[in-house]
């Protein structure tokens, strides 16, 4: 059946992971790295393996296969969030230059496991040039849209480009605002996460106005996230085929709303996992393959 890498919503059949046990690794890594990296506070580290264990389950429930990225002790606990380091093509992986600096081997690992794994690399983003994968999102197949940030500057966008001309795919830029400055977790899927073809969970307050017109010009219809669940995650959710959706628990009101936009949520708990670190599903899975019609395993 057609499989693409370049949706976020059309049915997930292929995901790699990068479990706690080997992102955190133990309760020393935690205790050292937690405040450098801007948590919250110190994930705890027996609920974290239970999350991550439960996390990564309930996506094999749903007949998602899964890769899971090997402990790498030169990564920081952030290597968690395994979407950041790269961006799926049907050409090839492109690997990212992180805007976090202690986050800048991840690529250089990512490159190692994809070519171990027999995954083609399209190119890499080079300094100057940052660019971090959760300021990514498909439209659609042949549209990406690029936040412009603290995260991803102008020069890793222009590499981006010409890496992705040759196939004549759209990139679309939305200037994020400056919110809560340079240490902060912010990037385009903060506040934009695809459901649906033409469905975005979005919260609007911190949505650049010409980008967010450009969404509703194309026919978006936006389920807007309220100002109490954006910090819970509430506008992180991760399609699991169109419609079906999996968030962090604790946000009702946006679950509701999904579900009055026709949508099928499943929830996890998330609050060592994803609250903490400020990564909810989107951040913990980098999706390498989707089909045009659901997969029986």
């Amino acid at each position: 059946m057609p499989v693409t890498c370049q949706s976020e919503y059309l049915p997930l059949t292929e995901v790699m992971l990068n479990p706690v046990r080997n992102a955190f690794q133990n309760p020393n890594k935690i205790s050292q790295e937690w405040k450098g990296l801007h948590y919250l506070s110190a994930p705890q580290w027996e609920n974290a393996l239970k999350e991550s264990d439960a996390f990564e389950k309930l996506l094999r429930q749903e007949g998602i296969r899964i890769q899971e990225f090997p402990k790498s002790h030169n990564l920081s606990l952030d290597a968690l969030y395994c979407r950041d380091a790269s961006i799926t093509t049907d050409h090839g992986i492109i690997l990212c230059n992180m805007g976090k600096p202690a986050r800048s081997p991840e690529p250089e690992a990512m490159h190692n496991y994809f070519v171990e794994s027999g995954i083609s690399i399209l190119g890499s983003i080079k300094a100057p040039g940052t660019l971090e994968g959760g300021d990514v999102a498909w439209l659609d197949t042949k549209t990406l849209a690029v936040g412009l940030g603290y995260r991803t500057n102008l020069e890793g966008i222009r590499q981006l480009k010409k890496l992705l001309k040759p196939y004549e795919i759209e990139v679309v830029v939305a200037d994020l605002p400056h919110y809560r400055g340079p240490s902060d977790v912010f990037h385009l899927m903060s506040i934009l996460s695809p459901v649906d073809k033409d469905l975005l969970v979005t919260y609007s307050p911190l949505m650049p106005i010409r980008f967010r017109n450009y969404l509703l010009d194309r026919g978006f219809s936006l389920v807007e996230v309220p100002e109490a669940e954006f910090d819970s995650m509430g506008c992180n959710v991760l399609a699991l085929s169109p419609r079906k959706c999996l968030m962090v628990q604790g946000n009702p009101i946006t679950e509701e709303r999904l579900k009055q936009a026709g949508c099928t949520v499943l929830t996890y708990s998330g609050e060592e996992i994803s609250v903490k670190g400020g990564g909810g599903p989107t951040c913990l899975t980098r999706p390498l393959a989707r089909t045009f019609k659901r997969i029986t395993f």
